[in-house]
């Protein structure tokens, strides 16, 4: 069996970020992508200038048209701007009994563009929060989801993670990224407790997309049977390498895209 992920997020015209960064990842780890685009992005490395929303209506026809004939073995969702769009999205997938469900729940870009409508918060949280595997915030995204200020230190990720944890998903991942220290670590929490992974920080301004790739990468994994706990591994070590070579890559005059294929490119 070829394993099948789709990917159910936003384009980015600049190709760093969003669904071809998921399809990317999947490519470069060995699974089979398919998507389900939920909004255009006008972007390229110096930010976001236009957002166009894909109407509720279509993104439903995509949704049946992906899982009504491929057998798909995990989905990442990413960048849902509208809460309309979020009611189509949650309704497919329990239509279609879609399982290992990874949300990224992206909500600002990079260059601090605002990707969610303020109103869609609380309708992501209510309805596809409890749907979700795994959940990975990053520090920001975290915060927002819990209307608290962003966690500065690991002890208020872990109470950051468990209180997301009650919302529903099986399992929250709180992103480091956006920390300090020599070190970028994400906490893994779920029912049976928690995990920590820390890689060393690495000093390169071209890290565009880095969020996507993650939540791409270890919906790969899972796609491929894994266990979530090896899938993140796996997923950790794999944006680390990506960030690592993304200085070979020169792309725009911003900050640039990780480079997905550092392993397969001379």
């Amino acid at each position: 069996m070829t394993a099948v992920a789709v990917t159910i997020a936003g384009s980015d015209s600049g190709g760093g970020a969003g669904i071809q960064a998921d399809l990317k990842t999947f490519s470069a780890l060995g699974v089979y992508g398919a998507s389900v685009i939920t909004a255009l992005t006008a972007q390229n490395t110096l930010g976001v200038q236009g957002i166009h929303d894909v109407p509720p209506a279509f993104v439903k026809q995509q949704i049946d048209s992906v899982f009504s004939d491929l057998t798909v073995n995990a989905v990442k969702i990413g960048m849902l701007s509208q809460p309309a769009v979020i009611e189509v999205v949650a309704e497919g997938l329990a239509h279609y009994s879609a399982a290992r469900i990874v949300l990224d729940p992206v909500m600002l870009a990079a260059s601090g563009n605002r990707l969610l409508v303020p109103q869609a918060i609380d309708t992501l949280r209510r309805i596809l929060l409890p749907m979700a595997l795994l959940v990975t915030p990053n520090l920001p995204e975290a915060a927002a989801l819990l209307d608290e200020p962003p966690a500065q230190d690991e002890q208020t990720m872990c109470r950051q993670a468990e209180r997301i944890l009650a919302l529903g998903p099986k399992a929250v991942l709180v992103k480091g990224g956006h920390g300090t220290g020599l070190e970028s670590t994400d906490i893994l929490m779920n029912q049976h407790g928690m995990q920590r992974f820390a890689a060393p920080r690495i000093g390169t301004r071209n890290t565009h997309g880095t969020g996507c790739t993650l939540s791409s990468a270890i919906a790969a994994g899972l796609a491929k049977g894994l266990s979530l706990g090896d899938a993140v591994t796996v997923a950790k070590s794999f944006i680390s390498a990506a960030i690592g070579a993304s200085d070979e890559l020169q792309i725009g005059r911003g900050p640039g895209p990780v480079h997905h294929f550092h392993a397969t490119w001379s």
